[in-house]
């Protein structure tokens, strides 16, 4: 099916693609826009507009977004020296020259800072590792945001956890404010609207 998507929907996609998995980002943008688009669908409109959630996901030849499952093994585990490139691998204590060491950071093409956590190559976003180092792992369904829309303010209380189904609804009414005590009241009163709001159709 050949569907059109306007600058409304790429808009949205554009500033809710980050940081989520491609399951719940078609969830909520079903919800947004009372559509009823597959995963697949979602992933080509991401490829088509050269966007991606920054997770350890690829979009395959099928549309399909994958990911390595915890315990898979490669299946050229253990096998040294095959498919002929012995001649240009690295020998053992050898660092490639563009080797960055653990504690680097870099700015992604989103423009978030990213640091190295573990060789050879694990890079996470910084403020998300800040913010777990003071409160433990990011709960599945949320992301971690800045409070004051800076991405250069990584203290610790700029830094608030929301659910995704929250950042949609801060984003789409622009209520990330250029402080985070405010953007912290703009996440209560959309908690209090979305609660009203469903309490309306439950008596519908």
């Amino acid at each position: 099916m050949n569907r059109k998507y306007n600058n409304e929907h790429i808009e949205w996609l554009k500033k809710n693609i980050n940081g989520c998995h491609f399951e719940e980002l078609t969830d909520l943008f079903n919800e947004r826009f009372g559509m009823g688009l597959r995963v697949c669908a979602m992933v080509s409109m991401a490829a088509r507009y050269g966007l991606h959630n920054g997770l350890n996901t690829r979009i395959t030849e099928s549309n399909v977004s994958t990911q390595f499952k915890k315990g898979f093994i490669p299946w050229n585990k253990g096998k040294m020296g095959s498919g002929g490139w012995e001649p240009t691998q690295f020998k053992k204590g050898q660092m490639p020259v563009n080797y960055r060491p653990v504690g680097s950071e870099r700015v992604n093409t989103e423009d978030y800072v990213e640091i190295k956590v573990a060789d050879p190559r694990t890079w996470t976003y910084k403020h998300v590792f800040i913010w777990e180092e003071h409160n433990g792992l990011v709960p599945k369904g949320h992301v971690v945001i800045f409070g004051d829309g800076n991405r250069r303010n990584f203290d610790s209380g700029n830094l608030i956890l929301v659910s995704k189904k929250q950042l949609v609804r801060l984003n789409q009414s622009h209520l990330i404010q250029n402080d985070a005590d405010l953007t912290r009241t703009a996440i209560i009163m959309t908690d209090i609207h979305q609660k009203i709001s469903e309490r309306r159709k439950a008596t519908r």
